[in-house]
């Protein structure tokens, strides 16, 4: 068996798992508000953004030094004994690092082209910023390692793959612990992109709401280690699928999304009713909530509560999986209570299948967890949590 033994995160929520987990319990998103700049149109829009001072990165790695691994170097802050330690006792070529993200650098590259499109050079852009494997190329530098380190990127089911990988290179005898995570940044890219296809909502996103417009782009990191050694909290049972149905649209019976989950549960030796909770994927946009309703209805009925947890970290896009998992272990880790769906500024769509979703917080009866991650292509994960004696 697999286990947690340490994750940090950073998030619209706040900078520490303390902070996160107060702030889950209450409800509400410091870093969730209106922000200006971002759109094309000029238009202000909600982006959950990391608030306050990120680390700094010294000049010999400078070739690195961009906002995405700040934002990794915050998350690992918040578990660097427990790397050391695990460091110290495996060997340095016996941990990897396997890490999922859509931006990298993008922003500090769309900074230089700003830039040079005005005759101005950028002091501080250099070309493997924003190669998509720079995130797990910079923290392996950072922390010295020989083993395997690469980055996954399959839209917003990276880091959820992430752990996948990981999982399977301790399972293959390849290294002893893995370091998982993903990293995304706010990036006028992806935002605009976005906007451009009509999934982008300029409010706060409203998963499962009626007159729902779109997702809320946020940013945000966080990181795993993944042991053999005995932990509270244990990686139970994944689960993965491609539909190639669609580029951008899900599988209209969400035909991916149903093995995705099938398996995870079925490698756990889990019966649907067995599972406490279900961190839905939830990105308020019309295609997917309609389909992910049905497909939690399909296998669920409504009797296992569930809820997106979107509209209080955005979608962190290729750190979404990550980011969602890191908060189910500490729902399972420190008894919070289950987030509800916020419907007090918008109506539930009566016309969606009922499926569980909550709203009001509820205690977990059962402690384990269902995080699922449906990405464009139809790439879908399922990770499922358990708390174990």
């Amino acid at each position: 068996m697999i286990y947690i033994s340490a994750v940090g995160m950073v998030n619209a929520l706040g900078n520490s798992a303390e902070e996160i987990a107060a702030n889950l319990w209450r409800g509400v998103a410091p870093g969730m508000h209106s922000r200006a700049g971002w759109l094309q149109g000029g238009e202000d829009i909600v982006l959950g953004g990391v608030e306050g001072e990120l680390p700094s990165i010294p000049d010999h790695l400078a070739a690195h030094r961009t906002r995405n691994n700040q934002l990794l170097l915050a998350a690992l802050a918040q578990i660097q004994p427990a790397v050391d330690e695990a460091i110290a006792r495996v060997g340095h070529d016996r941990v990897a690092v396997v890490l999922g993200t859509s931006t990298s650098g993008l922003d500090e590259g769309d900074e230089h082209v700003r830039l040079s499109l005005n005759g101005e050079a950028s002091t501080r852009w250099q070309y493997p910023q924003q190669e998509l494997g720079d995130p797990s190329r910079f923290l392996a530098n950072w922390l010295n390692l020989d083993g395997p380190a690469f980055t996954l990127s399959t839209a917003c089911s990276s880091s959820a793959r992430a752990i996948i990988s990981g999982r399977r290179l301790i399972d293959a005898g390849l290294v002893d612990i893995a370091i998982v995570g993903g990293a995304d940044t706010l990036s006028r890219m992806p935002v605009n992109g976005f906007h451009s296809l009509e999934s982008l909502s300029t409010t706060l996103c409203e998963p499962f709401g009626r007159d729902r417009r779109g997702i809320t782009i946020g940013e945000g990191a966080a990181l795993m280690i993944l042991t053999r050694e005995p932990q509270p909290v244990a990686l139970l049972g994944i689960g993965e699928s491609s539909d190639a149905y669609h580029i951008s649209a899900p599988h209209p019976q969400g035909e991916g999304a149903i093995r995705a989950i099938q398996q995870a549960l079925n490698e756990a030796g889990l019966k649907p009713d067995e599972i406490g909770y279900i961190n839905l994927h939830g990105t308020a946009t019309p295609l997917n909530d309609q389909i992910e309703s049905q497909v939690i209805h399909d296998l669920f009925g409504d009797a296992v509560p569930c809820s997106s947890t979107k509209h209080l970290t955005g979608h962190t896009l290729g750190a979404a999986g990550i980011t969602e998992a890191a908060l189910s272990w500490l729902i399972l880790t420190q008894e919070l209570p289950l987030p509800a769906q916020d419907f007090t500024r918008y109506a539930p769509d009566p016309a969606l299948p009922s499926c569980g979703v909550l709203h009001q917080p509820a205690a977990l009866e059962k402690p384990l967890i269902l995080s699922n991650s449906f990405a464009f292509g139809g790439n879908n994960a399922s990770i499922l949590l358990g708390r174990v004696s």
